[in-house]
């Protein structure tokens, strides 16, 4: 019973270990997906080269632009915020936020 305990354990590990990684192998991909679709469009050609090259190391090496808050983030802190001006604590106030963060 130790042993399969150990094992499970081990597994649940790694998963929580490899789970970032596989998350940021697909954002790439999907970044290398986008800049050479953009290649592509600015006449950037497989047959291009040096200019390709420079291009797509620019884009691929492009830091997001931080967005601004979503709207459901917006609504979270409207919500949570009126929570608090009512003090409700407990189930009032799952009851309060589910209701709100609903509308």
């Amino acid at each position: 019973m130790k042993i399969a305990s150990l094992v499970v354990l081990a597994l649940f590990m790694a998963v929580i270990t490899l789970a970032p990684v596989a998350s940021e192998a697909a954002g790439q991909q999907n970044k290398m997906t986008a800049c050479n679709k953009q290649a592509n469009e600015k006449g950037f050609g497989e047959g291009k080269g040096d200019e390709r090259k420079a291009f797509m190391k620019e884009c691929l090496s492009a830091k997001p632009a931080k967005s601004a808050k979503t709207a459901q983030q917006e609504k979270m802190k409207t919500c949570n915020k009126e929570a608090g001006e009512k003090s409700l604590k407990g189930d009032d106030r799952k009851k309060f936020m589910s209701t709100c963060l609903s509308n």
